[in-house]
């Protein structure tokens, strides 16, 4: 991976008190990260968010009994938070910040920054993986 897009994930952190960023595609790959993260944590933590979006994912019924599509993972630690949002088709964008950070800039920055960005984070499925079929 050459994190050709790590350098954008750093002006989601200009909000005080955001820690890291990733960017990663649904199946855990990690696509880019930002500075202040180690490659080896960057993909600990891609693997981790992709299981976490995919079970927020499954408890949309819980929410309402429809259809509901998923926007956003929000977990609270005593050290902070992890923010997860949908970042196009297949790619999910990822940030963790301390308990002092202002919620709402580190989610509309976020979302500008996807806006933004649009088809550049966009992840399809990865093509010849095989099948269990």
């Amino acid at each position: 991976m050459t994190n050709e897009l790590g350098w954008m994930l750093d002006e989601v952190l200009k909000v005080p008190h955001a820690r890291h960023a990733i960017l990663l595609s649904a199946d855990g790959m990690l696509r880019a990260h930002s500075a202040g993260i180690a490659r080896d944590e960057a993909d600990r933590q891609a693997a981790a968010l992709s299981g976490l979006q995919s079970i927020s994912r499954s408890t949309a019924e819980f929410c309402a009994p429809q259809e509901t599509p998923w926007h956003q993972t929000l977990v609270e630690f005593a050290g902070g938070y992890v923010f997860l949002i949908a970042a196009g088709e297949g790619a999910y964008l990822a940030v963790s910040a301390s308990p002092d950070v202002d919620m709402e800039a580190v989610t509309y920055r976020m979302h500008k920054m996807v806006d933004r960005l649009g088809k550049e984070l966009t992840s399809p499925p990865r093509q010849g993986t095989g099948s269990l079929a």
